[in-house]
């Protein structure tokens, strides 16, 4: 009994070694895995745990300015006071709404500009994150397992009851808090938002300065906007930039994203601004950050400077425009004032001044009477084309000459042509026997007309009447090809995002309407394109391409002071009409004939000695009641001074209902004169 007590004792110790020999291989399995990791693999998972990632943010600059020809400033950047926000990567909506309740303490979102733009999706979301398990709730397990998380997200905002997102029921501050948190959700990582850059005060923004270490992401900085001067005078054709709210045209996003640019990006959408975008948009400055696996920022430092965009330098003296802008206005007014009922379709009234050695065009202004009132439409020196009337009996009386069909001082008797059984076709008088001279003193329609039939292969003359009249139709393109060259039909090359080109009407087989395009009653043009025809034969028949642009300048050194000259507009001459100068002396002897014993003999006796081509072209157009119209477009181009021009022009009054009140001479006159007083003017500063 003793003996066998005594042996269970002795196997104790036995099973405590085994225990203790199973512990100490755990710990040696423990050690050598230790040992692996930290001496084998520990550089590895080091260099995993200390891996940052490096991006790089690029922050908009403002944009360059704009000057007129003197150097006065026509778009400048108004400095705003600007709150941003620039998310780091991986931040969260929760981290957002913290951010804006904490935001709503220091800025003011109360204004209508940002309250009513909350919809009801930010009001679902804003609930949704007050309470997120409530939220998610009203979806059952079941239904869950069959949607994707955007299809779950989506059907939980959709559950909050219609009476919680009522927006009566938030208050005030709720309502700002909703709305700054909208403007935190269109930020992109690491890409600073504008969150409220209107009416930020001085109070709120230091006060936000003062407290960033508690907004994360949030900034006080300054930001820019387009500023004018001039008001609106020649805004339409300077055009305009987008909102960040637009940002870069989603049509066009392919294109800007590989240039460089941000979503959320201001860029040039019309006019000047959209045309001479690369210049004007600046060099952003790139900042590169360096920021955690999670999305930490730890640094961040400038890799390229920024630098605002260039300034443009306009052709255009806005002085002059303005009083340009002055007269077609005052003239448009009288002429709807003296004759109401005559003049009541007539709405606008168009000129274009430029230089024709050169291309500058030195003012284009179109005013318009809408809806009782006078405003500046200078975009329809562009955009609006009208019959030109006998203004471009020039290039018909060139193409005569130059196809061979009349010879200089040829003669014939201005008296009406009937064709077959058609309506007689003739000048507004019989004019007698009229040569090429005095068929443009005296605009005699018959002498075109008899160079168009001549174009087309008929040769009687005097022409019959009462006779089908031979027409060969590869006479309209020949005719055309002689328009075209002036730029009559083609597009004047301007620097501007979109011209018209005009209204090209069909070809056919009828001499009429050949002979109806040879007296501008075909074919419609713009009052820029009437400029650079104009300008092509004052020019001795070179047409050079109109432009805007004088030359762009870097960033000056202040805000006061222009910097260096980075590019100059050179003259650009689009083609040489291909004839014997001495056609083009006869047309401009023409054109000076009118302007002292002709149509627009109001020029005469002026010592600036101008040329100039009347025009006036039967039209028609609807009412204010829907009741068909005839009216006539009136017309006038010119130049001066005839011996040495460096002004050329182009006046048009669509519509008119009477051509009693001259409102084109008077337009092209009173301009002239201001252009001349202008230079004398400045001549004299000058000495």
């Amino acid at each position: 009994m003793g003996n066998k007590k005594r042996k269970k004792k002795a196997q104790l110790p036995f099973r405590i070694n085994i225990l203790f020999f199973v512990v100490f291989l755990m710990f040696s399995v423990l050690i050598m895995q230790l040992g692996v990791v930290q001496i084998l693999n520990g550089e590895a998972f080091q260099e995993e745990i200390d891996r940052t990632i490096q991006d790089t943010t690029k922050i908009p600059v403002p944009r360059g300015k704009i000057y007129d020809a003197n150097h006065n400033v026509v778009v400048d950047n108004k400095p705003l006071y600007s709150i941003t926000y620039t998310p780091a990567k991986g931040t969260q909506a929760e981290d957002r709404l913290k951010v804006a309740k904490k935001l709503a303490t220091f800025i003011s979102m109360d204004s209508e500009d940002y309250l009513d733009g909350i919809t009801e999706r930010n009001i679902q979301e804003y609930i949704y994150l007050q309470d997120i398990e409530k939220a998610e709730d009203r979806v059952t397990a079941e239904e869950r397992k069959e949607l994707s998380n955007s299809d779950f997200y989506k059907l939980v905002l959709e559950r909050i009851p219609e009476e919680d997102i009522d927006q009566d029921k938030f208050s005030k501050q709720e309502l700002e808090v909703i709305a700054i948190k909208k403007e935190l959700d269109k930020a992109y990582s690491l890409t600073p938002q504008i969150v409220k850059n209107e009416d930020v005060t001085a109070k709120e923004y230091a006060q936000v300065a003062e407290h960033l270490s508690e907004l994360p992401g949030i900034n006080a900085t300054t930001d820019w906007d387009r500023e004018y001067p001039y008001k609106d005078t020649f805004k339409g054709l300077l055009g305009s930039i987008t909102s960040q709210e637009q940002g870069i045209p989603a049509e066009s996003e392919a294109y800007y994203m590989t240039r460089g640019y941000s979503r959320n990006d201001r860029v040039g959408k019309s006019g000047l601004e959209e045309y001479y975008e690369e210049s004007l948009r600046g060099r952003k400055e790139q900042i590169q950050y360096t920021t955690t696996k999670s999305g930490r920022v730890i640094d961040s430092k400038t890799i390229v400077e920024g630098e605002r965009g260039k300034d443009l330098v306009l052709t255009v003296d806005m002085e002059f425009q303005e009083e340009v802008d002055k007269i077609v206005r005052e003239e448009l007014k009288a002429a709807k004032e003296e004759h109401p009922y005559a003049n009541r379709t007539l709405e606008d009234a168009i000129a274009v001044v430029m230089n024709p050695k050169t291309g500058e065009i030195l003012a284009a202004s179109g005013q318009a009477y809408v809806d009782g009132e006078y405003q500046n439409a200078e975009l329809r020196t562009l955009y609006n084309a009208n019959l030109p009337g006998s203004t471009v009996k020039g290039a018909t009386v060139l193409a005569g000459l130059q196809s061979g069909v009349i010879t200089p001082g040829q003669y014939f008797y201005d008296r009406p042509i009937k064709i077959g059984t058609l309506k007689p076709k003739g000048s507004y008088s019989e004019l007698g026997s009229v040569n090429d001279l005095l068929a443009l003193q005296k605009s005699s329609n018959v002498y075109m007309f008899y160079i168009a039939l001549k174009m087309g292969g008929e040769n009687r003359y005097p022409f019959p009447n009462g006779s089908k009249a031979s027409f060969d139709s590869s006479a309209w393109q020949q005719m055309r090809n002689y328009f075209q060259q002036f730029g009559l039909g083609v597009k004047t090359g301007i620097d501007y995002p979109y011209e018209s080109v005009g209204y090209v009407g069909e070809s056919g087989n009828s001499p009429g309407l050949l002979m109806d395009y040879a007296i501008g009653q075909y074919d419609s043009f713009t009052a820029m394109q009437m400029a650079q025809y104009v300008s092509t034969i004052a020019n001795d028949g070179y047409r050079v391409r109109p432009h805007f642009l004088k030359e762009i300048r870097e960033p000056g050194t202040s805000e006061e002071q222009l910097g260096s000259v980075y590019r100059t507009e050179n003259t650009e001459v689009l083609n040489k009409i291909e004839m014997d100068q001495s056609y083009i002396d006869r047309v401009q002897q023409g054109f000076r004939l009118v302007a002292t014993v002709g149509t627009a003999s109001e020029l005469a006796n002026k010592d600036y000695m101008p040329a100039a081509k009347t025009g006036t072209a039967e039209s028609s157009v609807k009412d204010e009641n829907g009741n068909l119209v005839y009216t006539e477009n009136l017309s006038l181009v010119g130049y001066a001074p005839y011996d040495d021009p460096e002004v050329a022009f182009a006046v048009i009054a669509p519509n008119t209902g009477t051509s009693e009140y001259r409102i084109q001479h008077n337009m092209a006159s009173r301009i002239l004169d201001a252009y001349f007083d202008m230079k004398d003017g400045n001549e004299e500063e000058e000495n």
